[in-house]
């Protein structure tokens, strides 16, 4: 059954508005997608009666335990099924990386050991293990990208060794939109002991999503790329991965028992999530997941992919314009550059006709290097995103050309 991509627009408010006079173009997904009502709704009602969770035993506190401990349910079902004490919840995949890198890096990962990235990752899936491996010693190791924005697999058997310790990988590139092999990358990491780590964040909202048929030890997502709230995301570890890490952050809910002398500390998830948590945004994330797991997964995929290859059609043949990142397997997003003008100069220009796009490096400076350009312009869709917005960009790209030339 093919998406009802109407029916799907008139639940998101923000979609209605004009921009500069004119109706909002929105493609800019991949940095953070829209809300639907049903994440409004959720929201302003946990809002309207507010109560701390895990804590209290009366009426409020325990409908807000309720419909949070929910929330870890439906993440558990959007992820294929998982068991619900193996999620965990952070503010986003930048806290989740740090978390398993502090966490589980530094009781795991030593002097000479090795971690393996690739050139795709987006900052917080490579900053973090560069710390990591200046800490403890351990090299850093790059799979490269061709010239498509595609991996070069056949590199990966020389790179991957005895002393890996973890491939940190991304499910999808976000300023390429390159989709990664997942599981065939977690396959043969496994085969020489490695953990695969997989960074979701722009994986999550393209389609459905196994995080066991993937053959990730770790998957991480931010709950605002999902249709809900910034500040809510989720880490996904296997169990017995999460009961031998240590805790990262000390505090109230995550103990067990204290006393002067020290403490002891709950199981997972409780002993990742020190303090009174995002209880409002873990609530809208739990909403967003349920409106997203509404939609046909295969019907989501099926209108990315359409997305993706309109948008070549529309752009690809442009004067003066090139695509950056031209994989085979990618998500809904485009990256472009104009000769001779700046991403931000294009991304003004569009924002002129009510065209919301991003421009810059994306946190990939390492992929902006590979290509040899400081940024790109980069218009990435959603589930609400229509082919004829597709066509009014293409339009607007060619107007925006004249304008910053100076011609007509």
């Amino acid at each position: 059954m093919a998406l009802d991509v109407d029916a799907v627009r008139a639940e998101f408010p923000a979609l209605s508005r004009r921009v500069r006079g004119r109706p909002l173009v929105y493609l800019d997904s991949a940095s953070t997608a829209q809300k639907p009502r049903a994440v409004i709704d959720a929201m302003r009602s946990a809002l309207e009666a507010t109560a701390n969770v895990h804590r209290g035993v009366h009426a409020l506190s325990v409908e807000a335990t309720a419909a949070y401990e929910q929330t870890r349910v439906s993440a558990a079902r959007l992820l294929g099924g998982v068991r619900p004490e193996e999620i965990v919840f952070v503010r986003g995949t930048t806290e989740a990386v740090n978390l398993v890198a502090h966490s589980w890096g530094r009781a795991n990962v030593g002097r000479g050991d090795e971690v393996l990235v690739t050139e795709l990752e987006h900052h917080s899936n490579l900053v973090p293990w560069q710390r990591l491996c200046a800490e403890r010693g351990a090299a850093l190791k790059v799979l490269p990208i061709d010239e498509r924005g595609a991996l070069r697999l056949e590199l990966l058997d020389d790179l991957l060794t005895p002393r890996t310790r973890l491939l940190a990988v991304s499910h999808a590139s976000n300023s390429l939109g390159t989709r990664l092999p997942v599981a065939a990358l977690a396959s043969r990491a496994h085969a020489v002991g490695a953990l695969v780590f997989v960074d979701g964040a722009q994986g999550v909202a393209h389609g459905p999503v196994d995080v066991k048929a993937l053959g990730a030890d770790f998957y991480a997502f931010s709950g605002h790329k999902l249709y809900g709230p910034t500040g809510a995301g989720v880490l996904w570890g296997r169990a017995a991965l999460l009961e031998a890490m240590p805790p990262w952050q000390s505090g109230g809910d995550m103990v067990d028992e204290v006393r002067l002398e020290g403490a002891s500390f709950r199981e997972p998830p409780y002993r990742f999530e020190a303090g009174t948590p995002d209880i409002l945004g873990v609530i809208g994330l739990g909403a967003a997941i349920e409106w997203f797991l509404s939609l046909d997964p295969c019907a989501v995929a099926a209108h990315d992919e359409a997305l993706v290859q309109h948008a070549v059609e529309v752009l690809g043949g442009l004067p003066g314009l090139r695509l950056i990142g031209t994989a085979p397997e990618r998500i809904g997003l485009v990256s472009f550059v104009l000769e001779g003008l700046h991403p931000h100069d294009v991304g003004t220009a569009l924002d002129l006709e009510g065209i919301a796009l991003r421009a810059g490096h994306h946190c990939t400076q390492p992929v902006m290097d590979h290509f040899r350009v400081a940024a790109t312009a980069r218009a990435s869709f959603g589930v609400y995103t229509t082919e004829r917005e597709l066509d009014l960009l293409g339009a607007a790209v060619v107007r925006a050309q004249g304008l910053l030339r100076g011609t007509r």
